[in-house]
């Protein structure tokens, strides 16, 4: 492995880190250390995508296609300030994406991610049990000035590691930690199965690394008792089931079990939506959905407003614009997202922007599935446990998509544009093998 090779890795796994729990440095530096963190980050990519000539023209049509409907709909935008500023975000996020598809193989993608998710779990505990044994009260982000009573979803840490609550680590947010002990789970099993059947392979991990990070994964998991990661992690083991099964046959037998899963997961739905008030009670939930039913229904109310084109796009909702100021406020917390992907996609971009992020979904998991099952003669493929780690990942997204909007915004859109474009690569490198067969 050369030293730039792993370099651009540890940038990588930084950069991940970054998205994955920004809040570290909007709470530690304030918003301004923050924007420098992520300056000197896109700067490095810029570098590196200019120094080996990145053509970020090659991605899926799908994903060009919302890229531009996101930038024109600046256009027709509500807000034009506040669209052009989430238009350049995200922009920069998936373009960061396409330069690693093109530097980084997927064994490097594993290797960033365990790095970063790693991360963020051991600095999470041990920033929780700090504020637990040192400074024993909750404890606000830095840089700010709340006046008391403050609802305590403004609070970086509530205290809660030793009194059986909900911990937030240093992402200041229970869900969002709970999702990066997911994707550590996802990254983690795929090193360890690495380290069975290819020992030598550079992105596998000894089995007591696996075994001791899988532990505190599946406790962060725990303590954290997020509802939303714990459906995501069904969905994900849902998808191995299928890619397993899926392995093991071919041809009409393969269909089958495709189908076949398509009817279970369709079932699985329906009994959850059935007995959604049974199972909000076993985990300690509000029967609405802490309070995304109306959240929900505030949202659906504006879009039909604008239903075919939406009012521009915005990404995570600007406070300071309307309608977004008090769109949504709950027990005196100003909510800044529509907390399911697809009402947000509908909210900012209409119909027209739900068909074409659906599509981009659809074709994506279709690749994804398709890069985890099938080894094509004559290709040269990664090993079996790493082409499985895409499809669990989207899995996970697009789980997690109903219930938050994190989709369109910082580490999830990231590793979204990444597997679209990489699964993409992937596919045509595959048909290329098989044309020269």
């Amino acid at each position: 492995m050369s030293w730039l090779r792993e370099r651009q890795v540890a940038l990588a796994g930084l950069t991940l880190f970054t998205l994955l729990a920004g809040d570290v440095w909007r709470y530690s530096l304030s918003w301004f250390g923050w924007g420098a963190v992520i300056a000197l980050l896109g700067i490095g990519w810029l570098l590196i995508g200019v120094d080996q000539r990145v053509d970020l023209r090659r991605v899926p049509v799908a994903l060009g296609a919302v890229a531009a409907l996101l930038t024109l709909s600046i256009a027709w935008s509500a807000y034009p300030g506040a669209s052009a500023v989430g238009v350049v975000t995200t922009l920069v996020t998936g373009a960061v994406a396409v330069v690693m598809t093109q530097v980084l193989t997927l064994s490097d993608l594993v290797r960033a991610l365990s790095m970063a998710t790693r991360w963020i779990l051991g600095l999470s505990l041990l920033f929780e049990l700090v504020v637990a044994t040192l400074v024993r009260q909750p404890l606000l982000p830095f840089w700010v000035s709340y006046e008391e009573p403050y609802p305590p979803a403004f609070s970086w840490s509530r205290n809660l590691l030793f009194e059986g609550g909900r911990i937030q680590g240093i992402t200041g947010n229970a869900n969002l930690l709970a999702f990066a002990a997911v994707l550590a789970v996802i990254a983690l099993i795929a090193q360890w199965r690495l380290r069975v059947t290819d020992p030598g392979h550079e992105a596998s991990v000894p089995r007591p690394v696996a075994v001791g990070w899988l532990a505190i994964a599946l406790g962060v998991l725990v303590l954290t008792r997020s509802a939303t990661a714990l459906a995501a992690a069904v969905g994900v083991l849902f998808m191995l089931g299928v890619v397993v099964l899926a392995r093991r046959t071919t041809g009409g037998a393969r269909l089958v079990v495709y189908a076949s899963s398509v009817v279970v997961a369709a079932a699985i739905v329906a009994l959850m939506i059935t007995l959604r008030d049974a199972l909000l009670g076993i985990l300690g939930r509000s029967n609405d959905l802490t309070g995304r039913l109306d959240i929900w229904d505030a949202v659906i109310e504006l879009a039909q407003e604008r239903p075919w084109f939406g009012w521009g796009w915005v990404s995570y909702w600007a406070p300071w614009v309307e309608p977004f100021d008090d769109l949504v406020i709950i027990r005196g917390v100003t909510y800044l997202q529509a907390h399911n992907v697809w009402l947000d996609v509908w909210l900012q971009l209409g119909i027209l922007g739900v068909v074409l992020v659906g599509i981009l979904a659809v074709t994506s998991a279709t690749r994804t599935l398709l890069w985890a099952v099938d080894t094509p003669l004559g290709a040269v493929v990664d090993p079996p446990a790493l082409r499985l780690v895409p499809a669990l990942i989207l899995t996970l997204l697009l789980v997690h998509s109903l219930a938050e909007s994190r989709l369109l915004i910082e580490g999830a859109l990231m590793l979204f544009v990444w597997i679209a474009v990489a699964s993409r690569r992937s596919q045509l490198h595959y048909r290329r093998a098989e044309v020269q067969r």
